[in-house]
């Protein structure tokens, strides 16, 4: 078996007994909650329950990127001690955490040329990023390299879509995805925006639906033209920011109309659910077409 340290930043929302069983190593993305810094990443001092409860009763999330001189001081870590790595960092259209890992690889390969690290842009979030984990993991176990995995990766990545629906327009609005007055208007009658992280990393507005369960609706609609009827769904991952009735509701919606082997379900961490904000859900799956070709064939 191959053995090689897989990293993710902590926005990738995997369960933390898989993280644990797999022995992935979690470089933390910085928040803060009315001003108050949360550095550890994940839930460690505050619950997803108590983070969109706050966001609910008005406090206000600001988000940060990981930045390069902190790169430097873990990759010359992992140099030192001779470590084959693959990070696993959020969409570079989303974030520029990407881009400070790349600063950073740059300045220590000019001291150790044949340093052994590979970093990776996801062009996913939250359970697309975990999804590319997880498959790191399964390459890992089957003997492939930190290169072979990485180089398997930059090509399968194109082919895990994800879509999903938010429950208030404002907090797109607040994070420059949408125009004040479209977010009042689409709150004032309801709509819930159908969009997709496009195959650039970015987030894209696809389509708008007149209620939660017509977006639910929709969603799998997307789903069942980007899939082979024929062939079984490995998985289906959903990641929700504190609406778990609603996502079971998703989840039966789901295995009734394709065919999934398991529905996976997890709370939607505070990197990118602070810019969703409460009620949102984003499905993931592996299609049988790219995101360019979903692009494509769902553009306005």
């Amino acid at each position: 078996m191959s053995s090689f340290t897989i990293v993710v930043d902590s926005n990738c929302d995997l369960p933390p007994e898989y993280i644990e069983e797999h022995g992935i190593e979690i470089m933390p993305m910085p928040f803060e909650l009315d001003g108050k810094p949360h550095d550890l990443g994940y839930w460690q001092d505050i619950s997803g329950k108590d983070f969109y409860d706050a966001l609910r009763k008005g406090s206000v999330a600001k988000t940060s990127l990981i930045n390069p001189d902190v790169f430097y001081a873990l990759f010359t870590e992992y140099v030192r001690k001779g470590t084959e790595v693959l990070f696993l960092i959020l969409s570079s259209g989303l974030s520029n955490t990407f881009n400070s890992a790349q600063i950073a690889l740059a300045d220590i390969k000019g001291s150790y040329p044949d340093c052994n690290i590979h970093v990776i842009d996801t062009i996913s979030a939250t359970v697309g990023h975990g999804a590319l984990a997880m498959s790191a993991v399964k390459k890992r176990a089957e003997g492939l390299s930190a290169a072979e995995t990485a180089a398997w990766l930059e090509e399968k990545k194109h082919s895990f879509i994800g879509l999903f629906t938010v429950n208030d327009l404002m907090y797109l609005h607040r994070g420059g995805r949408l125009s004040k007055f479209s977010a009042i208007a689409g709150s004032v009658l309801g709509i819930k925006p159908i969009l997709n992280i496009g195959p650039d990393g970015t987030l894209a507005l696809k389509d708008k639906a007149r209620s939660k369960k017509a977006a639910m609706e929709m969603l799998i609609n997307r789903m069942k033209q980007c899939i082979n009827p024929d062939n079984a769904l490995e998985h289906v991952f959903l990641s929700h920011t504190d609406c778990p009735e609603d996502t079971r509701l998703f989840a039966e919606m789901i295995k009734s109309s394709v065919n999934v082997r398991e529905v996976v379900s997890v709370m939607m961490g505070p990197i990118i659910g602070a810019h969703l904000g409460p009620g949102s859900i984003v499905m993931l799956f592996e299609a049988d077409i790219t995101r360019l070709e979903y692009e494509s064939r769902f553009s306005k």
